[in-house]
């Protein structure tokens, strides 16, 4: 039994009312994302609905309406995250309708989508929620009945006091329920009594999706509303000297031509204010079409920007971090040249066990391999894109952001109002993968609508959207593996950095499983703009440390699963340091279950197997990958995976984020990367830019999760960086060949042409 109290942090964190139509209303300061279902699938809706953001409202009927903050990018919050509280009001689903609330700051804490959080940092508010709300029924049915509490009981939007043979729908005591005082503690379900909570259960948004409803960014039209875009240097290093927009101002349509600057002068930054151009060309006027061809008349000259420095604070520690913005134009050549220089001497020591320069004297034997990746473009499915209306005194935003808590004060600054005018609507995003973390494009449709007087949208080209950053950054690690002469690892080190970012997780796998051990990183700015992308960093360390680990155990002479269960039997028995940040049985458990469930071990002609564990984002993922060749090219034809992530709200939605991630992953290291030429992206579009193809993905992904009581943890992300391990190992079993740039397939294709 678990009981926690009704009150969280500094506010309230439920409250109720008396609704309009007779209705309960409980306010919650958690995260609740939403949808709406058919009006076909739930009971009749009230007479009268009282809409208030951030509220769980009962109808006088029994339907229930979650309103939810949280931005839906795909990961399908919006329907785990309901399901959550209405496993424990312990009402039918079926009788569940999802609203998408607005932003309000004032009501809801971290209206966030990224970090793979949204589950995690919700989950005893939600159902906190949701058990409140049904103590309160209860109270209420005792109440009017004059029974016990304690002999209330409830199922499926039902109160039921048995003794007496009495029974009410959650309608008919939603008003006398209300006018009760919240409890200040309440007791949560067991995991065993779920009914809700571990069922299979559709996209509430499906339907809306796959018949093309207006949902995302882009399908927002408002009456009056104009179409821009914008003009941006073509190569990173460079700024804005000079317009002339004789031509494009008397093409047909265009309404204006016009400068300006994303951020004022004097605004301080926080991290997700990350632009790379601040200031544009803006084109304004009554078509896409139209605003396009007068974008391609402008005239426009370029020149080289001074290096700057400015200060980016922290969202979550408040700490300011400042960044150095070097002049130049780089190129991918430098950029290789600069890692082959760092990489070759001393970094910044970031964690060190025992002697490792001792180990590495007396190894009998010493592996050392490099690993490099490119710069990677996000690629979202929907372009950059945002509606503003902004007048003198009030902005009306609306678009696909996953950070509208914090763009909103950026809006407001730019704009000059005060927080309070500026109101985001939050549409569904087609993809975000932490490009939509950045949200300038926001601010620069906020400033383009106060500037013209008149509601417009923002659009971004494919090209616009590929060329403007933000960007994963190029990386690079190279490890070193000491073995005694019985084979045992006796050493590891790793020396890790990138542009302009290191990708070092000092404190994981392997480290606390190694009696020596050294971890270094470096880094070297960039003027190329970088942020988040899925599983930042892990994106790349994962499968550069799973494909060194392969090697090593076939260095050892020894199984790759059973060399990597060795190392954490280590770290459970017998822990090395104070600061590892992973649990070693749970990691053991997913390589353990992985194992089983692919038969690994068993001879299967024609196929060739790569395996890779890692965890990242609270969770613990394990892939084995079953590779086959088919006219020369390999192809994946199943993947395996198994994952620990706690408690599984909806299996149908985790299972298809695991599916999701390991095509996502398979494709971005086999074929994506993004290089420079004097600071201009060489691939602006996806005829240079190469994605993996429909016929490309596995033909299988056989997805196994974990069963346990752990409170859930991360799952949109962890679920990508290791199948690019398994994937390196995996051709590897198939060439003879092992891949240590990313995309893999140029070093595969040039390997198989000199077979």
């Amino acid at each position: 039994m678990t009981i926690v109290k009704t009150t969280i942090g500094r506010r309230s964190f439920l409250k109720a009312s008396a609704l309009a139509g007779g209705g309960l209303m409980l306010g919650f300061n958690s995260l609740i994302s939403c949808t709406f279902k058919s009006e076909k699938e739930i009971l009749a809706l009230p007479k009268e609905w009282f809409e208030l953001n951030g509220y769980l409202k009962i109808g006088d009927n029994g339907v229930v309406t979650i309103m939810s903050p949280n931005p839906e990018i795909g990961q399908n919050v919006k329907t785990s995250m309901p399901m959550i509280v209405a496993e424990e009001l312990d009402v039918d689903w079926k009788n569940v309708i999802v609203e998408q609330a607005p932003l309000n700051t004032e009501i809801f804490v971290r209206q966030l989508a990224g970090g793979s959080q949204s589950i995690r940092q919700s989950w005893k508010g939600l159902r906190t929620a949701g058990a409140t709300a049904r103590q309160m029924l209860r109270e209420a049915a005792a109440a009017t009945w004059k029974v016990p509490v304690n002999e209330i009981t409830t199922e499926a939007g039902m109160l039921h006091h048995k003794a007496s043979d009495k029974s009410a729908g959650y309608g008919e005591m939603a008003s006398a329920a209300s006018k009760i005082p919240v409890p200040k503690e309440v007791t949560l379900k067991e995991v065993k009594d779920f009914k809700i909570i571990g069922t299979p259960t559709k996209n509430v948004d499906g339907l809306n999706i796959v018949t093309g409803k207006p949902l995302y960014g882009l399908d927002y039209k408002k009456e009056g509303m104009l179409i821009a875009m914008i003009a941006h240097p073509p190569a990173f290093g460079l700024k804005l000297k000079s317009v002339d927009d004789s031509r494009a101002k008397a093409m047909p349509g265009v309404k204006d031509v016009f400068t300006i600057k994303t951020y004022n002068e004097d605004y301080s930054k926080h991290m997700f204010d990350v632009s790379a151009f601040p200031d544009l060309v803006v084109v304004v006027g009554n078509s896409t079409w139209e605003v396009m061809n007068a974008r391609k008349a402008l005239k426009l000259e370029w020149e080289p920007f001074k290096e700057y420095e400015e200060t980016f604070t922290h969202f979550a520690t408040g700490n300011k971090m400042p960044k150095k913005v070097p002049a130049g134009l780089e190129s991918t050549a430098k950029h290789e040249q600069l890692m082959a220089e760092f990489s070759a001497k001393p970094g910044k020591v970031v964690r060190k066990d025992g002697n490792p320069e001792v180990a590495f004297k007396k190894a009998a034997k010493v592996i050392e391999r490099t690993y490099t990746a490119p710069f990677l473009a996000h690629n979202t499915m929907e372009p950059m894109n945002f509606f503003a209306h902004v007048t003198d005194d009030k902005a009306d935003l609306a678009g696909p952001v996953q950070t509208p808590e914090f763009m909103e004060k950026s809006a407001a600054a730019r704009l000059g109002l005060p927080l309070e005018k500026v109101d985001i609507q939050m549409t569904r995003m087609g993809g975000g993968f932490g490009r939509r973390l950045y949200g300038h494009f926001l601010v620069e449709a906020a400033a383009i609508s106060q500037k013209m007087k008149a509601p417009i949208k923002l659009i971004y080209s494919r090209e616009d959207d590929m060329t403007d950053g933000t960007y994963r950054p190029s990386y690079q690690a190279v490890y070193r593996a000491a073995l005694d002469a019985n084979n045992n690892l006796i050493g590891f080190h790793v020396r890790a950095g990138g542009i302009p970012e290191s990708p070092l997780f000092a404190n994981r796998f392997p480290a606390g499983a190694v009696e020596n051990y050294l971890a270094e990183e470096w880094s070297h700015d960039s003027n190329i703009s970088i942020g988040a992308f899925r599983a930042p960093r892990s994106n790349f360390i994962a499968g550069a440390e799973q494909s060194f680990l392969d090697e090593v155990s076939e260095a050892a002479g020894k199984d790759p699963i059973a060399f990597r269960l060795e190392l954490l039997d280590r770290a459970m028995k017998n822990p090395v340091g104070k600061d590892n940040d992973y649990e070693a049985n749970r990691y053991a458990g997913v390589l353990e279950l992985v194992k089983a469930k692919s038969n690994w071990g068993e001879a299967q002609p024609g196929v060739s197997r790569g395996v890779s564990a890692y965890f990242c984002h609270n969770s613990y993922v394990a892939h084995v990958i079953d590779l086959v060749m088919e006219k020369g090219k390999p192809r994946v034809q199943k993947v395996h995976c198994a994952v620990d992530c706690g408690i599984v709200v909806n299996p149908l939605a985790a299972t298809n984020l695991v599916e999701g991630g390991s095509v996502d992953g398979i494709g971005q290291s086999m074929y994506c990367g993004l290089t420079f030429t004097d600071g201009v992206p060489d691939q602006t579009n996806f005829d240079k830019y190469r994605m993996i193809r429909h016929r490309e993905a596995p033909d299988v992904i056989d997805v196994h999760f974990v069963k346990n009581e752990i409170d859930p943890t991360g799952l949109g992300e962890p679920p990508f960086p290791p199948v690019m391990g398994a994937l390196a190992n995996a051709l590897y079993k198939a060439s003879g060949k092992r891949f240590y740039t990313q995309p893999f397939i140029k070093d595969f294709e040039t390997s198989t042409m000199r077979m």
